[in-house]
């Protein structure tokens, strides 16, 4: 009971509501988007390699500019930001629409239209993430629940991927995969608004001391680029496994290897969402670095253990277990880059952490598809998606590193007010 009374406690935190809820509604997008462009690509061009070209700018372009408009952000404030992304974004995507049907443009222009839009989606995430280091800062005498807070972050955004997905096949089957990007513009766009006019949003004030970012921003910040390289290690693990999973399926169910591929992400899902949930009810540890290096490295044993699996069935199994660790992994990392990081920059560090997540992940799938295709096939695929992240593990476990050191250094955050 006193676990969920944390979470109760988040849930009554000012303007708690609109980013649990309606932060999701307007992240929509990230599972809708990139799919519905994929379809509304290749239903015109009748090729996946281009379809998947598009995709990449898109993917790209938002990962490269997402860190300037977290600057902006972390110096003008996050509402000003959000509402002109949130209002350029479905622009960007109706024009990238036109684009694609329109006999006469040139597929180079739907790239930059592709780009365009991806350089535009808003950032939601960094904004909530930063909105909730704020809300249980020490001096709000909330901090106890800055834990539980980030948890229940880290596992409704779970959703995303998984109702993403889900609405564009109910627009693809009622009407077109237009319509799915026109609706993910829709959603993105609504949902945006509403966030960047709430309470907490438009409640957002310049710290005391805090300084200009200036020159690289956070990656100078000691500890960070360090940090940095264990979330590519999740995202190298991420992009695989996404590729390792359908390869699985396809040697099982070679008529239908999608649908078995889907089911067996989406208990990847569920495990991860149970994990943050069971994780969000614990006390914080007083050495999250430690703790951080112990959940990578069973995250990275669990993809040993996806490599040996025989059948469907254990493969399914093992990835509810397996799964289990993720989300309370992502949870410290989102803990930790609050912690290390300086508050006028925490718009921007976590603006990096997506960058660096989706970069690693495009490559991971990418290194994944040859291992799959001409190196031995699925098992070793796996593991080298383990060995990915054991290398974070690795990294986040040595004593004196750079993210030991940076936490131990840090004067913004204190020992957590018992509950």
């Amino acid at each position: 009971m006193a676990g969920l009374r944390r979470y109760l406690g988040v849930w009554h935190l000012p303007g708690a509501p609109t980013l649990l809820i309606t932060g999701i509604i307007g992240r929509l997008g990230i599972g809708m988007t990139p799919l519905a462009l994929l379809l509304v690509i290749e239903e015109v061009t009748g090729r996946y390699s281009l379809a998947a070209l598009a995709g990449g700018c898109y993917a790209l372009a938002g990962a490269a500019l997402s860190p300037v408009a977290g600057r902006i952000a972390d110096r003008i404030g996050p509402t000003p930001v959000l509402i002109g992304t949130a209002v350029a974004h479905p622009l960007a995507l109706i024009g990238l629409l036109w684009a694609a049907r329109s006999e006469q443009t040139p597929f180079a222009l739907v790239l930059v239209a592709a780009a365009l839009a991806g350089a535009s989606y808003p950032p939601l995430t960094a904004a909530i993430r930063g909105a909730w280091n704020d809300l249980t800062s020490v001096a709000s005498g909330r901090y106890h629940l800055r834990n539980t807070a980030l948890a229940a972050e880290t596992t409704l955004f779970e959703v995303v991927f998984v109702l993403g997905p889900l609405l564009v096949a109910g627009f693809v089957l009622f009407a077109d995969a237009g319509a799915a990007l026109i609706g993910a513009a829709v959603v993105t766009l609504v949902g945006t608004v509403a966030v960047a006019l709430g309470q907490t949003m438009r409640g957002w004030q310049r710290h005391e001391g805090e300084h200009q970012t200036r020159g690289l921003g956070p990656l100078r910040v000691p500890g960070f680029p360090a940090l940095l390289l264990c979330v590519a290690s999740l995202g190298i693990a991420f992009g695989a496994a996404g590729v390792t999973v359908p390869a699985f399926a396809t040697r099982y169910t070679p008529d239908d290897p999608d649908s078995l591929a889907g089911v067996l992400l989406a208990v990847w899902g569920v495990g991860s969402a149970v994990g943050g949930f069971w994780f969000g009810i614990r006390r914080p540890a007083r050495n999250m670095t430690r703790q951080f290096a112990w959940l990578l490295a069973a995250v990275a044993g669990s993809f040993a253990v996806f490599a040996v699996m025989p059948t469907p069935l254990a493969l399914g199994t093992a990835l509810v277990v397996g799964g289990a660790t993720i989300a309370p992994a992502l949870t410290l990392e989102n803990t930790l880059v609050g912690r290390i990081s300086p508050v006028g920059m925490l718009n921007e560090a976590y603006t990096w952490v997506v960058t660096m997540s989706v970069g690693a992940s495009a490559a991971g799938g990418a290194v994944a598809g040859l291992i799959v295709d001409h190196a031995g096939g699925v098992p070793w695929a796996f593991l080298f998606a383990g060995a990915a992240v054991a290398a974070g593990a690795a990294l986040a476990a040595l004593p004196a590193g750079p993210i030991a050191r940076a936490e131990a250094a840090t004067v913004r955050v204190e020992t957590p007010a018992p509950v």
